[in-house]
């Protein structure tokens, strides 16, 4: 599997940027960059791997996604016919133009939340996504204009999620990131078998309780917990595909069917089998 490092650029003097139909899906893409990020992907089941934040979404997915938070691109592994929108906005137009406009007020505050990691669902998801497809096609001017409709919208949703509970603060460098970006792509290529501390620990270069002991302190869990997480992610798109609970527990790694279920209990706070029936009718294609 490729790891890419970030290396965005900020086209000459542009307040913002747009991405059309990035193709990023072979690529596990863990980055970050100064710039706000509003992501909408359609026609795809994927993760959502934000901060310390990891769920799966089915058919769509809009996000915003604040300065410097570290994320996986959402279109990671998708094989089926996507659309995919990113939308960056530049540190220095959220400052100066949202902040210093008082009309504008409510979307600088959107964009200070936006430090938690945002989902939009419902009617706002499908109206912002509709503008987003259109938005490559428009000029200059009526892309900045469109820009901040999508915001002032945005800004006016009450259809939205928290990804974090409190505000994500990455402070570490690119050779920290390049660092998790390496454990990230590891667990990503092996969940499905069982995995030692000891193994990761060697990508980094350090004994198994400095390993635990940076783990913590740079991905906010510990490294059971995280693998944990991951791998339940990976169950719910399992669940979805029509996998019984148990072809998801063992296909994800969980060599026990009472610990997957007591794990996927506490992380989706419901067990697989009630999981499963719940979105039986609403099963996605593998």
């Amino acid at each position: 599997m490729k790891i890419q490092l970030e290396t965005f650029k900020q086209e000459a003097e542009g307040s913002f940027r747009l991405l059309h139909n990035p193709r990023l899906n072979d690529l596990f893409y863990w980055h970050f960059h100064p710039e706000y990020e509003l992501v909408y992907i359609e026609g795809a089941n994927g993760t959502r791997h934000v901060g310390d934040h990891i769920s799966t979404y089915r058919e769509s997915d809009l996000v915003l996604i604040g300065s410097y938070i570290p994320h996986l691109n959402f279109d990671h592994g998708v094989r089926t016919d996507y659309k995919k929108e990113v939308l960056h906005i530049n540190t220095s137009f959220k400052n100066k133009l949202f902040q210093e406009i008082p009309e504008l007020s409510e979307i600088f505050e959107l964009f200070e939340k936006s430090q938690y990691g945002i989902a939009f669902s419902g009617a706002t998801k499908a109206e912002v996504g509709e503008r987003l497809k259109r938005l490559y096609a428009l000029s200059p001017f009526e892309q900045f204009l469109e820009v901040l409709h999508i915001f002032k919208i945005l800004s006016k949703s009450e259809e939205y999620i928290l990804l974090h509970e409190r505000p994500v603060i990455n402070r570490y460098g690119k050779k920290g990131q390049e660092r998790l970006r390496k454990i990230y792509a590891f667990i990503d290529e092996n969940y499905h078998r069982k995995i030692e501390v000891n193994e990761v620990a060697a990508i980094c270069n350090l004994g198994k309780a400095a390993f635990c002991r940076y783990f913590k302190k740079a991905a906010g869990n510990t490294f059971v917990g995280f693998l944990n997480q991951y791998r339940i992610s990976q169950a719910k798109r399992l669940l979805l595909t029509g996998k019984n609970v148990s072809e998801a527990c063992y296909e994800c790694g969980f060599e026990s069917l009472s610990y997957f279920n007591r794990t996927f209990k506490k992380v989706v706070r419901e067990n697989p089998s009630g999981f499963r029936r719940r979105h039986s009718g609403l099963r996605i294609s593998g």
